[in-house]
């Protein structure tokens, strides 16, 4: 598996040392370079990567203006690189994979692109077998059904799932109650607990999260976002296959083409 990879700095010094360290691993195939915002929206709309290590100061667009100009595409896996810490917050909520403090030590490197490595193993699966299921609906419905129905686990009984979710901040412990959440988004190894006028932060990995909660009533509609279909109140289409549900607190999450199924439970 090769991870096209694009490096976005201002500084070519900081892009060259990256790249030599990068020369390290054999599955790291840079297809692409950029000098500051503006062309690194457009290297990664025209190369389609896997993975780009963003600085973040820099001059017009910075790094988080990055990301956000990239929420018209299915955006790639984002890794920090920044000479101060004090983003390192703010780059979880912009579901950065990683946060690397200039210089780049290579020990941290490798962790850094094990993570990433198993974040895209983790999305090409899934995309897999979403292209196998709708390939079988398509072709053999009977099939579908009956592959349904030898699962039932699919539908599991709600008591098995959390009620209440315990969240440790700042030595102390806040019991959530898992009606109240608005929406789940991964920062790393981080999850946002959002409920409308509170962010919480829990350290556990979305995977774990999810087998945690009632799937009737949370889904994944981004490859980093849990919605709970309780708060939904509105969906708008976008392009592509794309769309936005809109929650009761007015806030708008993007429903990428490969959960477009969550959607098809608004529209009968």
């Amino acid at each position: 598996m090769t991870i096209r990879t694009i490096l976005v700095d201002d500084e070519p010094l900081a892009t060259q040392g990256l790249q030599l360290r990068l020369q390290a691993h054999d599955d790291v195939e840079i297809v692409a370079t950029a000098a500051n915002g503006r062309e690194a929206i457009r290297a990664v709309k025209t190369n389609k990567p896997d993975l780009v290590f963003l600085d973040i100061q820099m001059p017009g667009f910075d790094g988080f203006s990055v990301v956000q100009g990239l929420m018209d595409v299915e955006p790639p896996l984002f890794v920090f690189v920044t000479a101060y810490g004090e983003h390192a917050v703010r780059a979880f909520e912009a579901q950065a994979v990683d946060y690397l403090v200039k210089p780049v030590e290579e020990d941290r490197l490798a962790a850094t692109l094990d993570r990433v490595r198993q974040r895209l193993a983790e999305r090409r699966g899934a995309e897999e077998a979403e292209r196998l299921k709708e390939a079988l609906v398509e072709h053999a419905p009977e099939a579908a059904e009956e592959l349904a129905d030898a699962n039932p686990g699919d539908a599991p009984s709600a008591n098995r799932f959390e009620k209440m979710i315990n969240i440790r901040d700042q030595g102390q412990i806040f019991r959530v109650d898992v009606d109240t959440i608005e929406r789940i988004d991964a920062a790393g190894d981080y999850m946002c607990i959002q409920t409308g006028d509170n962010t919480l932060i829990l350290r556990e990995t979305m995977k774990d999260l999810e087998k945690r909660l009632d799937p009737r009533r949370f889904q994944r509609v981004h490859r980093s976002t849990i919605v709970n279909l309780d708060q939904v109140r509105q969906v708008k289409p976008h392009t592509n296959g794309e769309c936005f549900l809109v929650l009761d607190s007015g806030a708008q999450v993007k429903v990428s083409r490969s959960y477009r199924d969550v959607v098809a439970r608004f529209v009968h």
